[in-house]
């Protein structure tokens, strides 16, 4: 995890100065880090970017408690576990550091609402498209199951096609992160989902 380092440890430093403000804490891999109109286009809740470029689910776990020391949120998103996937790892696996960052929220934050955004469809990796249907299916369904404070929001099936493949305008050039017609759905979908269960 020791590549990590520098960008956890900038997100330490922010921390001081963003801590109070921030009412709803977006955490995960580039695709959250990227998100640079995140202030703007959610701005009614009060938003703080702590995404990490590269990011696993498994990094979001281990650099948890660092990350969260200084914030006290209204709500948390979070989007990784793509990179997982990309680097090999099982959907099992990634289902098991979700388990593992709930029960770090639930220390951390108690009860607060917490939402999972789903695994994108991206052309790059489509040819694992069904790594990634799997592992979204064993979130979602843990989700459900439990019935507490966490919710799904499905990012997956809107970004595709009549024809069910991934939709390129949501895409830039690597065919991997989100461009800006990707970032202004996944901004309508997050809206949505938090303010029907506010």
């Amino acid at each position: 995890m020791y590549w990590y380092e520098d960008e956890v440890k900038r997100l330490e430093k922010d921390s001081i100065q963003l801590a109070q403000s921030a009412e709803t804490i977006f955490y995960g891999s580039s695709s959250i880090r990227l998100w640079t109109t995140l202030y703007n286009d959610l701005k009614d809740l009060k938003p703080v970017n702590l995404g990490f470029g590269g990011s696993t689910l498994a990094a979001c776990v281990w650099f948890f408690d660092r990350v969260m020391v200084n914030y006290k949120p209204k709500r948390l998103v979070v989007y990784a576990g793509d990179n997982d996937l990309g680097d090999g790892r099982h959907p099992e696996e990634v289902f098991i550091f979700f388990q593992q960052l709930v029960t770090k929220a639930s220390q951390r934050f108690g009860d607060i609402p917490c939402y999972f955004i789903s695994l994108k469809p991206s052309v790059a990796r489509w040819g694992m498209a069904e790594q990634f249907k799997y592992t979204n299916n064993l979130i979602e369904n843990q989700i459900i199951k439990d019935g507490d404070n966490w919710q799904f929001i499905d990012v997956f099936k809107k970004m595709l096609d009549a024809g069910g493949y991934p939709q390129k305008v949501f895409f830039t050039g690597d065919a991997l992160h989100l461009s800006e017609a990707g970032y202004q759905l996944w901004s309508e979908v997050v809206k949505n989902k938090i303010i029907i269960n506010t």
